[in-house]
């Protein structure tokens, strides 16, 4: 059988005063003598005390001091994205008051459910919701965590930090527009978990919001505009799909990408191709976050808060849980011209 742990009303014992004066040394509330605290802190040593155990200050709380937050992709996929980097940042920040931590989740068939099931939770921020984590909401809800989800839709009553995707893509298909172009191509971010790179054909089911409105926006301007599916949101893949559209007999004169990794993959494409941006290929992109690889460019994107995102996600948190109401929050993009856009070009004739 193992040694009892020792309590904080044993080394209060050993150190010749109250429990509760014990207790204050460690937890900082109020203050002491010098001479006290060296007493208990020397008794707590002698005994292998090391602090209150958290399990029961959680059991006194009634609560875990654990947010989680639910990614629809694989982690190592959106710690790579400096979008979600920053998101997570203001995240920290919006619960600090509440002294939380991060429980780092991804919604797949490997188990989750378990954890969504028996983690000690307080409350869950879901990243990039779509209508494919039906279960993963329900066995939350069936718990009553408070959810809170950025970009995305949960279900009504749920507080949403979103963006104005659709009207900030707008501009930047506007923007295009008004330069001339025509043969316009839109690089899509995912449409759906686990679906490969391809084209997006009309009856093609877009379950991302994200992906949705960013494509609503540029066909409210290029209604014609076809669009390429990526795999994942990378540089990478950006250079695999821009490789399939600027290699096409029809090459487009300019690619609205859905993100600023996907354009920067998109130049780089362009570059081995021989192509220059932007007098050969116009390129935009969405986020306004810094990219390697883009030395020489300032690329016309889209400008968003994500930082502001995540910690509006983390104040909608620590409002619930001190039950009051959370408003949903759409927040507004910049944009920002660049160097990777020009007027078409009008081929010589003769």
């Amino acid at each position: 059988m193992s040694e009892r742990r020792p309590g904080i009303a044993d080394v209060a014992r050993a150190a010749g005063v109250s429990a509760s004066t014990a207790s204050v040394v460690f937890s900082g509330k109020a203050p002491v003598s010098q001479a006290t605290r060296g007493r208990v802190l020397s008794a707590a040593a002698e005994l292998g005390y090391t602090g209150p155990d958290p399990r029961a200050a959680s059991l006194r709380r009634g609560r875990s001091g654990i947010v989680g937050v639910l990614f629809m992709e694989p982690l190592r996929t959106a710690f790579l994205d400096p979008v979600k980097t920053a998101m997570m940042d203001g995240l920290t920040e919006g619960v600090a008051a509440l002294g939380a931590g991060l429980l780092l989740l991804h919604d797949d068939a490997t188990g989750n459910g378990d954890l969504l099931t028996s983690a000690p939770i307080d409350a869950v921020v879901v990243i990039n919701s779509s209508d494919a984590i039906g279960e993963a909401l329900a066995l939350l809800r069936a718990r009553g965590v408070p959810i809170v989800v950025i970009e995305g839709d949960a279900a009504a009553g749920v507080p949403r930090i979103g963006l104005n995707d659709r009207e900030a893509q707008r501009l930047a298909a506007a923007h295009l527009a008004q330069l001339g172009h025509r043969h316009v191509v839109v690089l899509a971010l995912p449409p759906r978990r686990d679906r490969a790179r391809d084209w997006l054909d009309a009856d093609d089911e877009i379950r991302f919001d994200v992906t949705r409105d960013r494509l609503a926006g540029a066909r409210d301007l290029f209604p014609d505009a076809a669009a390429f599916a990526v795999e994942e949101n990378s540089i990478d893949e950006g250079v695999r799909a821009g490789r399939a559209l600027l290699s096409s007999r029809e090459r487009p004169t300019a690619v609205i990408a859905q993100s600023d990794l996907l354009a920067a993959g998109v130049i780089r494409a362009a570059e081995d191709a021989g192509l220059r941006v932007p007098e050969d290929v116009s390129v935009t992109g969405f986020d306004g976050v810094r990219v390697d690889g883009l030395d020489g460019y300032e690329l016309t994107t889209l400008v968003q808060p994500a930082f502001e995102k995540g910690r509006a996600a983390g104040a909608a948190v620590a409002r619930m849980l001190a039950g009051e109401e959370a408003a949903s929050i759409t927040f507004t993009c910049t944009f920002r011209e660049g160097t990777t856009t020009a007027p078409v070009r009008i081929p010589s004739v003769g």
